[in-house]
């Protein structure tokens, strides 16, 4: 029994009932229907990602670097990084195509496309022809989070060889940089880099100080790096800038200056001409559907 507010006497529910029928409720929902697990079958088959080989559109059936021998791995994610790599390193060497990702999400609808060309291919891999285990991986499209595993076992492997470098190239916006500072002030674009234990060579710019983190396929990618104790390095440029933008491709130049990139490119004026042509044209293609 309980007193109101008002001082009558009412009696207390009880809910002992309640909870029974809340625990059969609870139970009808874990219980899955045939039909609702086919769906779901049908819809983790629909986003597995697949990497194909470019001449005959056939899966591979062991991972890309199981497959072709690596030394070194150069990573460009998203539209910047990938602009920055096309004319930089690209265009100063004979790269060929081993093959490219298929894959389907929220924002990326490849698996819809039977015949993959340059330009619907969201995520390519290459290798140098005057040296083949040198590659470059262009990915201008979203990886879910419940991909990028699969994305990492496709590419790596489950026991990838340590004997390589990674080198990761990526964007994120100025505001998820964390700082005393306001980020009005800071000046944008700029680079940080974050390296996994085993990354001995020196970065070209500042790390990324706490508690700055990474997301998304780079953080997965880095992540995977630590664990396997491949010697990996993240490039982050932070932007104000998210669309393809010139002065944040350009943000990467200090890049050339490292290591693994330094041999890879020729021509870094001729470079610089070609990502100018590369951005008018982008301009033009904008301006059509606007």
């Amino acid at each position: 029994m309980a007193a109101t507010f008002f001082g009558e006497v009412v009696k207390a529910p009880c809910r002992a009932g309640t909870e029974d029928e809340e625990e059969e409720e609870e139970e009808e929902g874990r219980r899955e229907m045939p039909e609702d697990r086919e769906v779901r079958q049908q819809l983790a088959r629909k986003r597995e990602v697949r990497l194909l080989r470019r001449q005959t559109k056939t899966s591979l059936e062991v991972s890309l670097l199981e497959k072709y021998p690596c030394s070194k791995f150069i990573i460009a994610i998203g539209n910047n990084a990938v602009a920055f790599l096309s004319s930089f390193v690209m265009n100063s060497g004979v790269w060929e195509e081993v093959g490219c990702a298929k894959l389907w999400n929220e924002w990326c609808r490849t698996a819809d496309t039977t015949h993959l060309s340059s330009t619907e291919a969201f995520c390519g891999f290459y290798h140098l022809k005057s040296n083949p285990s040198v590659f470059l991986c262009q990915c201008s499209c979203y990886v879910a989070e419940d991909q990028q595993y699969q994305w990492l076992e496709k590419v790596f492997g489950s026991c990838p060889r340590k004997n390589m470098q990674i080198t990761i190239l990526t964007c994120r916006h100025v505001t998820d940089y964390k700082t005393l500072e306001s980020t009005g002030s800071l000046p944008s674009p700029f680079l940080k880099a974050l390296k996994t234990q085993n990354f001995k060579d020196p970065a070209c710019c500042p790390l990324l100080e706490q508690p700055n983190i990474v997301h998304d396929l780079p953080a997965a990618v880095l992540s995977y790096c630590q664990v396997w104790k491949i010697p990996a390095i993240l490039y982050l440029c932070y932007t104000d800038v998210m669309k393809l933008d010139l002065i944040t491709v350009e943000a990467f130049k200090p890049i050339l200056s490292t290591r693994s990139l330094k041999s890879l490119v020729k021509n870094i004026p001729q470079s610089t001409e070609i990502l100018k042509k590369l951005m008018t044209t982008n301009e033009i293609q904008s301006n059509i559907y606007t």
